[in-house]
């Protein structure tokens, strides 16, 4: 589970410098559109103008989305597994 989670940050963290130096966005936005978009949240108050951009987020929500909903997944067996573990002591 943890290296899956690293991945996913590792993953918004990469989307972010990326984003960060072609969009020219600040840091705070850039992460902000990453986590926004890699959850598909996607609120739509930012958006990238660069075709570099339009074509990296592309690719970013086809292989992040995957990535994110099994990070998610796995984060939500592992806290129900340890509640039926506490409900059979």
């Amino acid at each position: 589970m943890k290296g899956l989670l690293a991945f996913t940050a590792g993953m918004i963290l990469w989307a972010s410098v990326f984003y960060r130096y072609v969009e020219g966005w600040s840091w705070l936005d850039s992460i902000y559109f990453s986590v926004v978009t890699i959850s598909t949240v996607g609120f739509g108050d930012f958006s990238p103008e660069t075709a570099a951009g339009k074509i990296f987020t592309i690719f970013y929500i086809i292989v992040g989305l995957g990535i994110f909903v099994t990070a998610a997944t796995t984060v939500a067996d592992t806290i129900l597994s340890q509640d039926d573990k506490q409900e059979d002591n």
